[in-house]
């Protein structure tokens, strides 16, 4: 038996959940029970349940607890349920896959980046790369000639977005059909549950999927541009204050929006009253 301030329990819950997930199904014991939502919703989608964790933080006040008390021996107890909605933000200490970087005042005047948010789609070994999310050009495919992201002139008519300074077609889909073939596809990258991106290299696949009607033009967004730093660079300038990380829903994201010019705003208002610097 251990005592452990309120603080650490949920993280210590968390941990203690994943790993009875993981040995649940490497032993292929996954449970039936719909009062069991903590283990395949962990699989499934673990971005949610710590928002949910965050969220029970924010409702109960941690000096308005007394500490928890844990037993490890014991089944894990599940958390009072926790409605988070179906868009929520919340901060995070590191950038990760999938997360948003905010902009902070100490970009402001710097036209490229100021109020921008971005999606982060890789923290990878040589460094992080994104997409500004709302920078629209007001320009179709078309108009702007983009060739390179409409082969076949399935898209020709889908607006383009300015993704970043750094020269390079990327879009964003997220497929409203639950069992939908874009995943299972393996020619597009999971950015996180139900949004993927791909490259002019994966486009055709993308118009093809299309016509086959597996999915919607609507559920795409197209990107002139992409966002890139080295290994530390993002790091540093985090730590500089020039960005805010926080983790979202995929609805956030909103790809059948219009415009999402407002998308900054609506954002700090979705992470509550705490300035993003």
């Amino acid at each position: 038996m251990y005592v452990l301030p309120f603080c650490g329990f949920f993280v210590l819950l968390l941990s203690v959940l994943l790993v009875r997930s993981f040995l649940g199904c490497q032993s292929g014991q996954a449970s039936a029970s719909p009062q069991d939502e903590d283990g395949p919703f962990l699989t499934s989608d673990w971005r949610s349940f710590r928002a949910r964790l965050v969220a029970r933080e924010r409702a109960f006040p941690l000096q308005e607890l007394p500490p928890a008390v844990l037993d490890l021996d014991a089944p894990a107890d599940q958390p009072q349920p926790i409605t988070i909605g179906d868009k929520w933000v919340h901060t995070i200490h590191e950038p990760e896959k999938g997360c948003l970087l905010i902009a902070t005042e100490k970009l402001d005047g710097v036209h490229i980046f100021e109020r921008t948010v971005i999606l982060l789609l890789s923290t990878g070994p040589i460094g992080p790369t994104g997409i500004i999310l709302n920078r629209p050009s007001l320009m179709s495919i078309k108009e702007m000639r983009s060739s390179a992201l409409d082969v076949s002139g399935a898209f020709s008519d889908r607006p383009l977005f300015f993704g970043g300074p750094l020269e390079e077609g990327l879009f964003l889909v997220s497929p409203k059909q639950e069992n939908d073939g874009v995943g299972k596809s393996g020619v597009f990258e999971e950015v996180m549950k139900g949004l993927y991106y791909g490259t002019k290299e994966s486009v055709g696949c993308a118009a093809e999927m299309v016509r086959r009607d597996a999915v919607q033009v609507e559920e795409f967004r197209f990107f002139d541009g992409y966002c890139a730093w080295e290994r530390e660079q993002l790091k540093d300038e985090i730590w500089a204050g020039y960005w805010t990380v926080a983790a979202c829903s995929p609805s956030v994201v909103g790809l059948t929006t219009v415009g999402s010019v407002g998308l900054w705003e609506e954002i700090l208002g979705l992470m509550g009253p705490r300035k993003v610097w």
